[in-house]
């Protein structure tokens, strides 16, 4: 294991799986350690590796909350629909599906907090096409794939976790900027907040996922955090990063939702945070200043949680 910064985090190197921690306090360096263990690019196998600042680490569901930030962007230039509009409207190529009246119902804040109402399971291992995640991905048309899954309920009622709503928000910005969703993150968030290095993985199709796709360093990931806490940095709208994290709905482990981000309370701090599979993480403190970027390998396991939750418990208390 491996330690940078001006203060090292003991004991971390005995949390299961804990690949890299960056972690800044009013901007300024607090922690940064990095350990080894087995590396993948989605279900790809990358060799067990010494991880460091310069190693590129999937984010898996991280992404959909930097998608989150980019539909904030788009929105803010006048590029895409707003949240109130009518969801199929801005997908023309269904007729079949927009003429469901039931469906039609739909509108984009219903995508944004994962409240679309329809069937879809992500609880099964993301190596397995039972998972509606990866069949949209191994799917010929993911957008149909999504759209025309069977109604379960009124929309906005019940948040159901679903990259498939990450998928829409991603073709949205794409057919708004005219531009695909890696290009655009790098002119308008990636480039400025001097992020050079990073990858974005695509489906079958060809389209870079929205939902579980990209991979950045620890370092980088804190900078999206920084922009969070900061309000913005004129790079994203301080109105939507406002509404971006109110809260809307519950999750089923008690987490409030907003716009693709969870509103969580650790230690009673209100506590902004991205998640993704295998314990990756990126958590925004506001009462304390504190930007926590993790990255893990726990993939699919029941109890990933338990590494993330207590690398930031630590730091609540350092």
């Amino acid at each position: 294991m491996r330690y940078y910064g001006v203060r090292m985090a003991e004991g971390f190197g005995e949390l299961d799986g804990l690949h890299g921690v960056v972690a800044l306090r009013g901007g300024e360096p607090l922690v940064e350690w990095y350990g080894s263990g087995a590396d993948f690019s989605w279900n790809t196998p990358l060799g067990v590796r010494e991880f460091g600042p310069e190693s590129l680490h999937d984010l898996r569901s991280v992404t959909k909350s930097v998608t989150g930030l980019l539909y904030g962007i788009a929105h803010g230039a006048g590029l895409v629909p707003g949240p109130a509009e009518p969801l199929f409207a801005h997908f023309p190529q269904y007729p079949d599906l927009a003429a469901d009246p039931d469906r039609a119902r739909r509108t984009v804040a219903h995508a944004l907090t994962m409240s679309l109402g329809l069937e879809w399971r992500e609880e099964v291992p993301y190596d397995s096409p039972a998972n509606a995640e990866i069949a949209m991905e191994m799917s010929a048309d993911r957008y149909r794939y999504v759209l025309e899954r069977p109604v379960l309920g009124p929309p906005g009622e019940k948040w159901s976790y679903c990259g498939g709503a990450s998928a829409l928000l991603g073709k949205l910005i794409a057919d708004g900027t005219g531009r695909p969703l890696p290009d655009y993150a790098a002119d308008v968030l990636f480039g400025p907040l001097g992020i050079t290095q990073f990858e974005w993985l695509s489906g079958a199709d060809g389209v870079a996922s929205p939902a579980s796709g990209l991979r950045l360093t620890p370092r980088d990931l804190a900078r999206i955090g920084e922009l969070v806490r900061s309000g913005g940095a004129e790079v994203v709208p301080p109105e939507w990063l406002a509404t971006m994290v109110e809260p809307r709905l519950r999750t089923d482990w008690g987490a409030q939702y907003g716009y693709h981000w969870y509103i969580e309370s650790f230690a009673g701090r209100r506590t902004l945070t991205a998640a993704g599979n295998g314990g990756q993480r990126l958590h925004v403190v506001p009462e304390l200043e504190l930007t926590v970027a993790i990255t893990a390998g726990n993939y699919d396991d029941p109890e990933q949680w338990r590494t993330p939750n207590a690398v930031l418990e630590r730091l609540l208390k350092t």
